[in-house]
């Protein structure tokens, strides 16, 4: 099941990915004139104070449908992702204004003009925004349609990517966009438990320090982004760490390929892989491939069970079924462009898509192999083309 396969979901091309590490360096390191912080959050005295609170949502919520939590699975977003989406594909023409949620500078304008992905690529038009907030507190924008005149002036040519200086005060509009906008806060004080391996997302090193935004704003703000979420279940705003020691559940990456940053970079996320649990639904088992039968993939587990967070290295080789699945309000299927509560994840019809067996070799090595288009009783065991992961 492909969920939400808008092209303004692309992710960013790898040459400016790779710039925006660089200047992503900043953020330790206070730049920009702001007070900056460490990784585990010491600093100057000034960031010792009690953190900011955004009294500005990032967007005009009167005018999206819903908020899609963190944690999303699709296509070559295979590991969970660390952002949320404000969107509105009821009025796909209509411009939705974008905001600063606290006083700050932008320090980083990227143009994106082409997507990622195993489906077609369309080209895109839009903008990345970094705002630094101070004491290592940022937001990040991504597919910002239009922006603002003091950022238009500073604006790259397609593709390109720019550092830059614009002070901009709580509650400024930045600029707008139509159906979808990214968002997330990264804290550099925070450093999220559920993943293993910090080095392996070097490549992103903004994703471990990217807690759910929802907490970052005022009490009326966050009640209204609750009450957009098309998540029922806690946390509200989503997740997307899942790892823990000696056990199955979380990211895992195949052996060789540079952790997340991957071996090519028009297909990084090929040796990517999580076995994790629906953004909307965590009720359900998700697992998500960076290449099944040539190209990436989500799927169910045919029965919902064994629970990755169960398989252990005492589980030996473990068999999943992989199922597509739907989303569901009662004895109706979701239209996906309405906010609605109570949604269910559930498997559809009685195909089997493949198989996938894993196995622990030590806490953080296993063993992989997919068989596309088979079913668990004409699977075997491993054969020589069994995969190592790693995390």
């Amino acid at each position: 099941m492909k969920f939400f396969t808008h092209p303004r979901l692309a992710i960013l091309l790898g040459a400016v990915i790779v710039t925006a590490v660089i200047a992503f360096g900043a953020l330790f390191a206070g730049g920009s004139g702001n007070a900056g912080s460490t990784s585990d959050g010491s600093g100057p005295a000034s960031c010792t104070e009690e953190r900011t609170i955004f009294e500005h949502p990032p967007v005009d919520l009167d005018a999206i449908e819903f908020v899609v939590p963190l944690g999303l699975m699709s296509d070559s977003h295979v590991t969970p992702v660390d952002h949320q989406y404000f969107q509105n594909y009821k009025d796909p023409e209509r411009m939705i204004d974008v905001f600063s949620p606290a006083a700050g500078t932008v320090t980083q304008i990227q143009q994106m003009s082409q997507s990622i992905s195993d489906q077609p690529r369309a080209p895109i038009d839009d903008y990345r925004l970094v705002i630094e907030h101070g004491c290592g507190l940022s937001s990040i924008f991504i597919h910002v349609g239009q922006l603002a005149p003091a950022l238009a002036a500073e604006a790259p040519a397609p593709g390109g990517y720019t550092s830059a200086a614009v002070v901009v005060a709580a509650g400024e509009q930045i600029g707008a966009f139509q159906s979808n906008v990214d968002y997330n806060v990264v804290d550099t004080s925070v450093t999220l438990p559920g993943f293993l391996v910090p080095e392996h997302y070097d490549a992103e090193p903004w994703k471990i320090h990217a807690p759910n935004s929802f907490n970052y704003f005022s009490e009326s703000i966050r009640e209204q982004l609750v009450a957009k979420s098309l998540r029922s279940a806690d946390p509200i705003g989503g997740r997307f760490d899942y790892d823990q020691e000696g056990l199955l559940v979380g990211n895992w990456f195949q052996e060789g390929t540079n952790g997340y940053a991957g071996a090519d970079q028009s297909r990084y996320w090929a040796g990517h892989l999580a076995v994790a649990y629906d953004h909307l639904d965590p009720s359900l088992i998700v697992i998500s491939l960076g290449t099944f039968g040539g190209a990436s993939a989500q799927f169910a587990v045919r029965g919902n069970t064994p629970d990755p967070a169960d398989v252990s290295l005492a589980s030996g080789s473990v068999v999943y079924e992989l199922v597509r699945y739907e989303y569901w309000v009662g004895d109706e299927p979701w239209d996906r462009v309405s906010l609605v509560t109570g949604l269910e994840a559930r498997e559809v019809g009685d195909q089997v898509y493949g198989v996938v067996l894993f196995e622990l070799l030590s806490p953080r090595t296993m063993r992989l192999e997919s068989f596309v288009g088979k079913t668990a009783a004409e699977v075997d065991g491993f054969t020589a083309a069994a995969q190592i992961y790693e995390r």
